[in-house]
């Protein structure tokens, strides 16, 4: 059961980061200009991407925690949480260089940039607050 209320919550983060990137971008494109627009999708979509991937790789982790033998968990834990470290700087390097040659081959805006990375961020602000205030109804309806 938690475990499906996780997932559907980080879907949830997807769902309205890509929703963000989009309205940003077409507002950025209608209120300013071309460079802007573009500036702020390439930073959604990094983000969106990054987010999908890190996403990804903590559930392999638990599930290769939860799937091993008692003996071994502490092992696959200390292992997994090694290579999880490992890939997530390994990611982070490599969204720096992907910035770096995009903006070595394009125009872009750095506020525009930042702001399509902080969709992720947005969506995980509106999905937590949206879902805390359900949690809280429904956890002040148990306790009445």
């Amino acid at each position: 059961m938690v475990r499906k209320l996780e997932i559907k919550v980080l879907k949830f983060i997807q769902y309205f980061s890509l929703i963000f990137t989009v309205l940003f971008t077409i507002s950025g494109w209608c209120l300013l200009n071309l460079d802007f627009a573009l500036s702020i999708l390439l930073g959604g979509v990094l983000a969106s991407g990054s987010f999908w991937v890190l996403k990804r790789d903590a559930e392999q982790l638990l599930d290769r925690v939860s799937e091993s033998r008692v003996e071994v968990v502490k092992t696959v834990q200390q292992m997994g949480r090694i290579r999880f470290m490992f890939k997530f700087y390994a990611k982070l390097v490599v969204l720096g260089l992907l910035l770096y040659a995009a903006s070595i081959s394009m125009q872009l805006n750095m506020i525009g940039v930042v702001l399509g990375l902080s969709t992720v961020m947005l969506s995980v602000f509106v999905v937590v607050l949206g879902g805390g205030r359900k949690i809280y109804s429904i956890q002040s309806v148990r306790g009445a």
